[in-house]
C-alpha cells in the first residue's frame, strides 16, 4: 500500500508541471556599469547617478494587490568590477516612522523599511535579502524554498559586511547601499539576476512591491521576481577567505554540585571559497554555546519541542540539509542534534564538537551540492561516545523551479566503549525528495522516501510521504499523506513518533470586503488522522478544525478555532508534565472539544498585545488557557515585551489539577547601532526553573563582537535555590584574507 500510495503520488506531481502557469510581465531595470568612486553617504550626488536609468511604479501588497502603490518608491542600481550600489528614494506624507529599534535584523512587521533581494542563478528558489529602515539600521537573510513561507523560508542568523546610509528629506528618504560583489555567489560572466525590491509603509498604512505579487502569496515570494540586467557581464568573483577567530571566558558556580569552575577557551572558523557558487566552512573547537537562550515553552503533547537553528556554522546553504522529509513529523537531518547527547541519566547536556567542515553550494546554474562533516568528542564520565557525523546531499533543479534532492545522513561511534550497544555503533539514512513549485506558486508540494539502516535494524524501516497545495487568490487546497515505520531511526534528524501513517486536509476560501473595516476573511476547514499499522490501521489520532480568520484594514486580526479530537493512548500519560505517579491509563481513547481565540492589535502602535484564550474539554477534564504577549518600545531606543501563558487543567477525578504558568519579561535597550543590552527572564512552572539572561553586545567592527553575559538558574520548588550561575566573556572577530 505504501509504495503504490507514494507511486500514485508522484505521478500526480508530474502531472500537475503541465498546468504551470504564466506570471505577468515582471518589470526589469537597467543596470549601468561605473568606474566613478560611489560614496555612501545618503545624497547620491555623482555624476553615475544621473545617467542610470530609474524604476518605479511599485504595486501595492496590502491593503490591495489590484492598484500602484499611494506612495510610490524609485530606485537606480550601479555596477563596477567590485560591488552593486543601489539608490532608493521612497517618499512620505510625513516624519512619523515606526522604528523600534536600532538592533540589526529587526522584524520587518509593523515598522517602516525597505527591502529587496537578489536571485544571481535566476533559480528562484533562492536569493541574498537586505534591508534597511529610515535611521539606516540594517538586516539582512538566507531565503531558500522560494521565499513560501517568511518565518520558515528566511534565516536572519546569516551576515555579511555591506554599507548603507539613509537620509531624511522634506516628503521622502534616500537610502543609498554598497553591497560587495565578493560576499554574493553568481555565475561568471552573469548579465541577469532576478531582482525584487518592496517596502512597508506605515503611515500610508501599505505594503507594496516592484514586481507585483498577489495578496494571496508571500510578498517575498521568489516567483514574482523581476530582472536586474546588467550593462557588462560581471567579472570572475574575487571572493575573500574570512578567519573569524573567537576567545570564550567563564566563571560558574554550580550550586547543585557544590562546585565552581573556570574556563578559557578559543577557536574558530575559516570560510574557503572554492568558486562562484560553492564555499568551503572549516571550524575547529567551536563554542556553540548561545549567548541568547532559548525560549522556554509549556509542553502539554506527548512530544518534544523543535527548537530553531541559531548557531552561524550552519546557517548559510542550511535549505541543502534541512529541507527533507517533513520537518514537523519526520526530517532525516536536524542540525541541532550535533553538540548535544543524553547523559546516562538521560539528561540532554552539551556535547563538546572537536572540528568540522561543510562544502555547500551551487556546482552550475541547476546543481546544488552540500557535504558536511563533524566530528564529536567523548564525555566517558556520562557515558557519551565520541561520534562522526556525516551529510552528503545532492538537488538538481527540474522544471521552472522545482527541484529533485538526494539525502545521505551517517552517524557512527569512533573508538571503543563498554556502555555503547553493538547494535548503536551506527544509524544511516539515503533518501530521495522531490519538490515542486509551479512558475506562478499556484501549485506547490513535495513528496519524499527516505530508507534507515543499523546493525540488527528491523525491515519496517522507511519513511515516505507527499503534499501537494494549491493556492489561488479565492481558494486554498492542502492535501498531504506520509507513512513511517516502527523501525524507522534518524540519530541525527527529528522524528516525532513512529509506526503510523498520516492523512491531512484543508480548505480555505477566501473573502476580500469591498467596504468596511475587513481587509480579507478566511474560512478554514481542516482534519487530520493518524492510523497504527501494527494495530489493524487502528485510528489513534483524529482532529477535525474549523477556523475564522479576519485581517483588518488597521493591521489587527482576529481568528477563531473550534476543534474536536479524538486520542487514543497507548500508554500511561500525563499531560501537565508534574504528576509522573499519578498519570492518565493508557489502552483509552479519549474525545475532547475546545474552542480558541487569538488576537493580535495593530503593531504600528507603540503598545501592542497578542491575546489568545482557550476553554474546552482535555483529554478526560477541561482546560482553560490564556497565552498572551504584551510590547512596549520608546523608539528607537527601548522596547519591553511580556509573555504571560497560564493553562489551568482539571483532569477527570483521582487526578490532581494543575496550573501551569509561564511568565517571560524581556527589556532590549540599543543604545547606538552597535551597543545593545538585552535581558531576558523566564520562569516556568513546568520545568520548576527560574532563568535570568542579561547580555551586554558591542559590535565594534563589521561582523566582529564582543559579549559580556550573565545566566543564572534557580530552582523553584520547595524553596528558592540558586541552581547554576555563570558569567561568560565572548569575543568574536571577522578578518578577510
Amino acid at each position: 500500500m505504501k509504495s503504490y500510495s507514494l507511486t500514485l503520488f508522484c505521478l500526480l506531481l508530474f502531472a500537475f508541471q503541465i498546468l504551470l502557469g504564466q506570471n505577468k510581465d515582471l518589470p526589469s531595470i537597467h543596470v549601468k556599469y561605473t568606474s566613478e568612486d560611489i560614496a555612501i553617504d545618503g545624497n547620491a550626488d555623482e555624476s553615475s547617478w544621473s545617467t542610470a536609468p530609474e524604476s518605479s511604479d511599485f504595486w501595492q501588497w496590502f491593503p490591495t494587490d489590484s492598484i500602484r502603490a499611494l506612495n510610490q518608491t524609485r530606485f537606480k542600481v550601479l555596477n563596477d568590477d567590485k560591488n552593486i550600489y543601489l539608490s532608493i528614494q521612497t517618499f512620505y506624507p510625513g516624519e512619523d516612522y515606526v522604528i523600534p529599534s536600532l538592533r540589526r535584523d529587526f522584524q520587518g512587521g509593523g515598522n517602516d523599511n525597505i527591502a529587496f533581494h537578489f536571485d544571481p542563478f535566476n533559480d528562484r528558489t533562492n536569493s541574498f535579502f537586505f534591508g534597511t529602515n529610515p535611521l539606516g539600521v540594517k538586516r539582512e537573510a538566507l531565503i531558500s524554498n522560494g521565499g513560501n513561507d517568511w518565518r520558515r523560508d528566511s534565516n536572519l542568523s546569516w551576515d555579511i559586511k555591506w554599507e548603507t546610509v539613509t537620509k531624511q528629506f522634506d516628503g521622502f528618504t534616500l537610502t543609498e547601499v554598497k553591497i560587495p560583489l565578493a560576499f554574493l555567489n553568481y555565475p561568471d560572466g552573469s548579465t541577469n539576476w532576478g531582482f525584487n525590491m518592496y517596502r512597508f509603509d506605515t503611515q500610508a498604512n501599505e505594503r507594496s512591491s516592484w514586481g507585483h505579487v498577489p495578496q494571496n502569496q508571500s510578498v517575498v515570494n521568489l516567483a514574482f521576481m523581476g530582472d536586474l540586467q546588467f550593462e557588462k557581464p560581471l567579472p570572475k568573483s574575487k571572493i575573500p577567505w574570512a578567519f573569524i577567530p573567537f576567545v570564550a571566558g567563564i566563571n560558574a558556580n554550580d550550586f547543585e554540585n557544590d562546585e565552581r569552575f573556570r574556563s578559557l577557551s578559543f577557536g574558530g572558523d575559516i570560510k574557503v571559497p572554492i568558486n562562484n557558487g560553492l564555499n568551503l566552512d572549516l571550524t575547529f573547537n567551536p563554542d556553540f554555546s548561545q549567548v541568547e537562550v532559548d525560549d522556554q515553552v509549556i509542553n502539554l503533547t506527548r512530544f518534544e519541542v523543535r527548537l530553531p537553528e541559531k548557531r552561524q556554522f550552519f546557517i548559510q546553504n542550511a535549505d541543502l540539509f534541512a529541507n527533507y522529509g517533513s520537518s514537523y513529523n519526520a526530517q532525516p537531518f536536524f542540525s541541532r542534534r550535533i553538540g548535544v547527547a543524553e547523559d546516562k541519566d538521560g539528561n540532554t547536556i552539551q556535547n563538546r564538537i572537536v572540528a568540522g567542515a561543510r562544502l555547500s553550494g551551487k556546482v552550475n546554474n541547476n546543481l546544488r551540492l552540500g557535504l558536511l562533516n563533524m566530528q564529536t568528542d567523548a564525555d566517558e564520565a556520562n557515558e557519551i561516545a565520541a561520534n562522526n557525523n556525516t551529510v552528503f546531499t545532492l538537488q538538481q533543479k527540474v522544471f521552472s523551479r522545482s527541484n529533485v534532492s538526494f539525502i545521505f545522513v551517517n552517524r557512527e561511534t569512533t573508538g571503543e566503549y563498554d556502555f555503547v550497544d553493538e547494535d548503536d555503533r551506527y544509524n544511516r539514512v539515503v533518501g530521495m525528495d522531490y519538490r515542486l513549485a509551479s512558475k506562478d506558486n499556484k501549485w506547490t508540494g513535495n513528496s519524499y522516501f527516505h530508507k534507515s539502516f543499523e546493525q540488527n535494524g528491523g525491515r519496517d524501516n522507511v519513511s515516505w510521504g507527499g503534499f501537494i497545495n494549491r493556492n489561488t487568490r479565492n481558494y486554498q487546497i492542502s492535501q498531504s499523506i506520509a507513512g513511517i515505520g516502527e523501525d524507522f531511526n534518524a540519530d541525527l534528524g527529528f522524528v516525532r513518533r513512529k509506526g503510523n501513517f498520516r492523512n491531512f486536509t484543508k480548505y480555505t476560501q477566501k473573502f476580500y470586503p469591498k467596504t468596511g473595516a475587513i481587509n480579507t476573511w478566511n474560512l478554514t476547514l481542516q482534519s487530520y488522522s493518524l492510523w497504527k499499522p501494527s494495530d489493524d490501521f487502528r485510528l489513534t489520532d483524529n482532529s477535525l478544525n474549523l477556523e475564522s480568520q479576519i485581517r483588518f484594514k488597521n493591521q489587527s486580526r482576529i481568528d477563531v478555532e473550534a476543534s474536536n479530537r479524538n486520542v487514543y493512548l497507548y500508554d500511561a500519560f500525563d499531560p501537565t508534565g508534574l504528576n509522573d505517579d499519578n498519570p492518565l491509563p493508557g489502552d483509552t481513547e479519549y474525545t475532547y472539544k475546545s474552542v480558541e481565540v487569538t488576537f493580535n492589535s495593530d503593531q504600528r502602535k507603540r503598545f501592542n498585545y497578542r491575546l489568545r484564550p482557550s476553554v474546552g474539554e482535555f483529554f478526560n477534564g477541561q482546560k482553560y488557557s490564556l497565552q498572551s504577549d504584551f510590547n512596549y518600545r520608546i523608539q528607537p531606543f527601548f522596547q519591553a515585551s511580556l509573555k504571560l501563558n497560564y493553562d489551568h487543567i482539571q483532569l477527570g477525578k483521582g487526578f490532581p489539577t494543575a496550573d501551569l504558568l509561564l511568565v517571560s519579561p524581556k527589556v532590549d535597550l540599543t543604545f547606538t547601532k552597535s551597543i545593545f543590552w538585552t535581558t531576558f527572564v523566564q520562569f516556568s512552572s513546568q520545568s520548576e526553573n527560574l532563568g535570568i539572561n542579561s547580555r551586554l553586545q558591542w559590535r565594534f567592527a563589521p561582523l566582529s563582537d564582543l559579549y559580556v553575559v550573565y545566566n543564572d538558574n534557580y530552582i523553584t520548588t520547595d524553596s528558592f535555590l540558586p541552581r547554576l550561575r555563570t558569567f561568560n566573556l565572548k569575543f568574536t572577530y571577522w578578518l578577510n584574507i
